[in-house]
């Protein structure tokens, strides 16, 4: 496979041809206000259908991006949706690079302290589910979130972000990372500077922001019943997610961009907006 090449070609194609190209696998919103409405509506059915039913139903989840849990949260409320039968199993977390040990809470990096304050503080507690149904991986869990997965009856949904270098997750690339299991590893230096870059309260801090991440594998993201994923540039002066959406919609699969892999799932959505979509002016 020619990399290089495929990628000149694909970013030479307009936006109409890429999404006719990507056989129904592409979802393209005029803004980024509806692609977070959408997902956060996407989200909110799902969890309706586990509040109607009669079982746990689990869910791989990230925290970011962090916009659809706002509305999610609302119409949680607003509908009365009890998540007594939803799991969520949290993507990831930033790991301290000495110890191996998760970040603490109070790091303004650390998804376990976002996560409070994006969603779990916004909906009414009686809806809420139990705390034994919120799991992050963590070093004491590591080894067991494929089987805990596994007797959960396995993920109804995998929502997720994807990198700069396509990862899902933290699943960078790597070989044979489309058979990965939960672990720690390093987080590459392309996804490093884009999110020392991005968070603004970071101001490009290289040198200190975490160097490694726990992460669930893309194998368990893979075996999802449904996978739903999103990328997007976050502003009209930081332009990085054209190219590998792109790549993710179009892309053979292979190593060197973990989400390729995902093209293979019999029930793979992709969702970005128009601007995130449009061919990159110059194509290298």
């Amino acid at each position: 496979m020619n990399r290089k090449a495929e990628v000149r070609r694909i970013l030479a194609l307009e936006t109409d041809e890429l999404l006719a190209a990507a056989h129904g696998q592409l979802k393209l919103f005029e803004t980024l206000d509806e692609v977070y409405e959408f997902l956060a509506n996407e989200m909110v059915n799902e969890f309706k259908k586990a509040a109607d039913g009669n079982k746990i139903v689990s869910f791989i989840m990230p925290v970011g991006p962090t916009q659809p849990y706002r509305i999610m949260a609302e119409k949680i409320n607003y509908f009365n949706i009890n998540l007594k039968n939803v799991r969520f199993f949290f993507m990831d977390e930033y790991v301290d690079e000495e110890k191996d040990e998760l970040i603490p809470q109070t790091n303004p990096l650390s998804f376990r302290g976002q996560i409070g304050p994006l969603l779990f503080n916004r909906i009414r507690p009686d809806l809420l589910m139990p705390e034994s149904q919120i799991i992050f991986p963590s070093p004491e869990n590591l080894s067991q979130l494929p089987r805990m997965i596994e007797d959960a009856g396995g993920i109804e949904v995998c929502y997720g972000g994807i990198g700069i270098h396509g990862h899902v997750a933290f699943n960078e690339p790597a070989p044979g990372v489309a058979q990965s299991n939960p672990r720690i590893l390093a987080i590459n230096e392309f996804t490093r500077t884009i999110d020392a870059t991005r968070h603004k309260g970071v101001a490009g801090n290289l040198e200190n922001f975490p160097h490694r991440a726990i992460t669930m594998g893309m194998k368990q993201c893979l075996a999802a019943r449904r996978m739903l994923l999103m990328t997007r540039n976050e502003s009209n002066e930081f332009f990085w997610a054209n190219t590998i959406l792109r790549i993710a919609a179009l892309g053979q699969p292979g190593d060197d961009y973990p989400v390729t892999h995902a093209r293979n799932h019999k029930n793979l959505l992709i969702v970005s907006d128009l601007g995130t979509a449009r061919k990159p002016k110059f194509n290298l």
